[in-house]
């Protein structure tokens, strides 16, 4: 018998976690539905979480997969032949075990929900409800259409991020080579040119920095090294990566472009699973869980607790500092008017255009700003090389 940790929902959709024995994932996932439970995910506790996971879809792959699967099924293709052609078509090794796996599952009779639920860290969780959700319905087909568009914007505001990104980290590369190159290979030479005679303070900061970059770069490499590492163990451990995440949001410029893009993407969210008929609290956790913010989750559990109570989602989202008064206000009116799930989607793609237009703002003031900070710092070294220069063709002259 093996012991598996599991994550599942009851009947009225709440959310249940526990641990149970059994020989297998199928009779694990027998157990739980006759207790009336539906397993979102499960792991073997007896095994190391990252052996669990052997491949991991990237929200492109998932987008493509869900609008493949959905058109097949909307043209009448049953479930399993569906896997079957969606598996043999796979060029990705591991994807394609993955989905013989979930293939092999269905025909088994399992339900596709239960069968991407044997594999978990797989598929995010924001998938496998939605896959149930649209099995309970019958509306299998459409909720992979919403499924995949929601993967789809998201994969392009990342691609957007990242495509913006490129021209301001290649000024910082071109920065720090050329600043390397100046200090180990320029500067040396004017050393020589210096020789003996009494150099100005900037003049003997910059040949300090460069014999120090010359004869010990060593302890840079190491200093860089750690700070790479403590980067690491603070956003691993639970309390740093929470005032990591809120001094984020915090920040001039960034902060807002983070709340916009989480806004955009909570809405999205929201408006798939409220559609879908999952219960409001489901939804409220399933969706804040889709942002990656420990701050925002941690902020977002009085939410929850609130509107468990019987109070109305604007009225709990409007206690806490995460989004504008804006959105909280087109919540409000999208419960007042009973249609929550549509207003929603039409503010997520308000809010992606936001993002989008901040994002261009942003690399537009990044890249002055880096092209500034180049011209001050070889400026500075101009300026401590220019009295060296002076003295030398001075001493010239005078011979």
């Amino acid at each position: 018998m093996t012991t598996f940790t599991y994550v599942a929902t009851d009947v009225n959709g709440k959310k249940v976690k526990g641990t149970e024995m059994a020989e297998d994932s199928v009779e694990l996932i027998d157990k739980l539905r006759q207790k009336g439970l539906f397993c979102t995910s499960y792991k073997d506790a007896t095994k190391n979480k990252a052996a669990d996971v052997k491949y991991k879809f990237k929200t492109k792959d998932l987008s493509f997969f869900c609008r493949q699967l959905a058109a097949m099924l909307t043209s009448g293709v049953s479930l399993v032949k569906a896997l079957q052609i969606l598996q043999a078509q796979s060029e990705n090794k591991k994807q394609k075990q993955v989905l013989l796996d979930i293939y092999e599952e269905v025909q088994k009779g399992r339900s596709f929900s239960e069968a991407i639920a044997t594999k978990p860290g797989v598929f995010p969780s924001l998938f496998v409800s939605m896959v149930g959700a649209g099995e309970a319905s019958g509306n299998l087909d459409v909720i992979m259409n919403r499924v995949s568009e929601h993967y789809a914007k998201d994969s392009k505001t990342q691609n957007k991020i990242k495509g913006a990104m490129i021209y301001p980290i290649v000024l910082l590369v071109l920065l720090v080579v050329i600043m390397i190159a100046m200090f180990t290979m320029i500067m040396p030479m004017f050393r020589d040119l210096a020789g003996d005679s009494e150099m100005p303070m900037l003049s003997q900061a910059i040949f300090g920095i460069s014999d120090f970059m010359i004869n010990q770069w060593y302890i840079l490499v190491i200093v860089f090294i750690a700070i790479v590492i403590a980067l690491r163990l603070i956003i691993k451990t639970p309390s740093s990566k929470l005032k990591w995440d809120e001094m984020l949001l915090k920040l001039p410029k960034i902060g807002g472009l983070l709340r916009t893009i989480y806004t955009a993407r909570f809405a999205r969210t929201m408006s798939n699973l409220f559609s879908s008929g999952l219960q409001m609290v489901d939804c409220i956790e399933k969706s804040v869980g889709t942002l990656g913010n420990t701050y925002i989750i941690k902020q977002f559990e009085d939410v929850v607790e609130n509107v468990k109570r019987g109070e109305s989602l604007s009225v709990a989202m409007g206690r806490i500092n995460v989004f504008d008064g804006m959105f909280v206000s087109i919540v409000y009116v999208g419960e007042e008017s009973g249609t929550l799930d549509t207003i929603l989607a039409k503010s997520s793609d308000y809010y992606d255009d936001e993002a989008d237009s901040a994002i261009s703002r942003l690399v537009g003031l990044m890249e002055p700003v880096m092209i500034i900070l180049m011209g001050v710092m070889v400026g500075c070294l101009l300026a401590g090389v220019f009295p060296i220069l002076y003295s030398g063709m001075e001493g010239m002259g005078n011979t």
